[in-house]
């Protein structure tokens, strides 16, 4: 099919894919390139400098200014703005420009800001009129000016009945939805002296660790993680105040929440870990297999989803 353009559209670029449509008053300028299957809703205004791949749908009135990335499969809500002006208020006028990119299934709702220069994460979503001033991890929902993680794209909640398990060795372990990761309820025992958790490694927490490291004074707003071990064992704990943990697979992707000492998770190697939602008093210990190494650490969502593939 052909592209279908309305007649009050202003339609510069020639760089437009099979069908197509643009909208009424819709402006495109020349140098602009569109895939196929787009849909461009009324008064969208879209700048030279912008690449916007195939089945693509931006709603009423909104504004890709240059240097916007928008890949297949995007939805652009109305009146939604990229922003592309770097220059600090005062300093001389500069005609560098960095990249935006919304990677594929991203969508971004109504009037919704983008600052310049970031990385809308592949299946992420930018809530209604937030503010985006960091780049967004792929399947991230943010919310809010600024914007800010409050959950995971199907990232359901489980709801950890530790009482209707059986004890095994006075712990209770519950598979979850994600491969290999475990949430484990420890020995709990309170008496007029105070309360005790324990545990035991091997037996309960399913490896020796070599290393442990605290996390605390983590703003509410912060989110930590966001990466994947080749080879490392990782097991959680919040001994004090509460935080969630996201545990992905790269199939399947489920939330946690760690709210007492006495419960744990387990995070095998390959899984792409994520925490964040800190309370202001939390401190979380986390107990590894192995010491430091960098090159265990895997930082990229789609090189994480690459080595699963390999593997």
């Amino acid at each position: 099919m052909s592209t279908s353009i309305h007649s009050s559209a202003i339609c510069e670029s020639k760089n437009i894919g099979s069908n197509t449509k643009v909208g009424a008053f819709a402006r495109i300028l020349s140098n602009a390139v569109i895939g196929e299957d787009c849909a461009i809703g009324d008064g969208v205004f879209i700048e030279n400098d912008v690449v916007i791949g195939d089945r693509v749908t931006l709603n009423l009135g909104v504004k890709i200014l240059d240097g916007v990335v928008l890949e297949n499969d995007t939805t652009i809500g109305p009146n939604v703005t990229f922003a592309n002006d770097l220059r600090p208020a005062g300093k001389s006028h500069s005609k560098e420009l960095k990249q935006t990119t919304v990677c594929s299934g991203a969508t971004v709702h109504a009037n919704a800001t983008v600052l310049s220069g970031l990385v809308i994460g592949k299946f992420a979503v930018v809530g209604a009129a937030a503010v985006v001033t960091q780049s967004v991890p792929p399947y991230a929902i943010v919310v809010g000016n600024p914007a800010v993680i409050t959950g995971y794209v199907n990232s359901h909640l489980p709801v950890m009945d530790v009482e209707s398990k059986p004890p095994l060795d006075k712990e209770r372990i519950i598979s979850t939805r994600v491969r290999g990761v475990t949430l484990h309820q420890f020995n709990h025992v309170t008496d007029l002296r105070g309360s005790l958790s324990v545990g035991e490694f091997e037996k309960e927490i399913p490896f020796f660790p070599k290393r442990y490291f605290l996390v605390f004074d983590v703003p509410n707003e912060k989110t930590r993680g966001q990466h994947a071990h080749k080879k490392c064992h990782q097991f959680l704990i919040c001994v004090k105040g509460q935080c969630s943990v996201v545990a992905d697979d790269g199939s399947s992707r489920q939330e946690f929440v760690l709210d007492s000492p006495s419960k744990g998770i387990y995070l095998p190697p390959m899984i792409w870990g994520t925490q964040y939602k800190y309370s202001s008093d939390s401190i979380l210990l986390v107990f590894a297999s192995d010491y430091y190494e960098a090159e265990d650490y895997v930082r990229d969502y789609d090189e994480f989803k690459d080595l699963l593939g390999g593997a």
